[in-house]
């Protein structure tokens, strides 16, 4: 009888290794982001600022305060990749964003202008609200989430400023 001889366990362990390694990394790279880019444009360059705010005190859509119009938007609490609207209307000026994401996944609020510049983001996080006040000129915007995968499967809208 010929005798069947074992592979080599280290071959073995080792390619189990190598696969989770790049299953972890992968996985580690869904859902945040602490990092932000800027680029400077030839066009007029809207001013936005990022405040954190309890989920509670999130603003009445269309309502204004100190002359800056009151927007609000949230992420589908149930985890499926989609905002609570796909279109939001503002005047030309300063507009007040309210962005709740009570979704068990991160995400973000980001905009941009119809040459595709970044007017302005929200961090990308998970549970809360977080405020984004932008200057913007009339025009149509782009709202959406850039957690990778996130607005290709359909997390984003259109902001219309008259």
């Amino acid at each position: 009888m010929r005798a069947l001889r074992a592979a080599p366990a280290g071959r073995y362990s080792m390619f189990a290794a190598v696969a989770l390694a790049l299953g972890a990394a992968a996985l580690a790279g869904c859902g945040s982001s602490s990092s932000s880019s800027s680029s400077a444009t030839t066009s007029p360059t809207p001013t936005s600022t990022t405040t954190s705010t309890p989920a509670s005190s999130t603003p009445v859509p269309g309502t204004t305060t100190s002359g800056a119009q009151k927007l609000s938007v949230a992420a589908n609490p149930e985890g499926q990749l989609k905002y609570d609207t796909s279109s939001l209307t503002a005047k030309a000026g300063t507009a007040t964003i309210a962005f709740t994401n009570a979704a068990p996944l991160e995400h973000n609020l980001t905009i941009s202008s119809s040459s595709g510049s970044v007017v302005g983001a929200t961090p990308t996080f998970q549970g809360g609200s977080k405020t984004l006040t932008v200057k913007l000129a009339a025009g149509t915007y782009k709202f959406y989430c850039t957690v990778p995968g996130h607005r290709a499967a359909g997390m984003e809208g259109t902001l219309t400023v008259k």
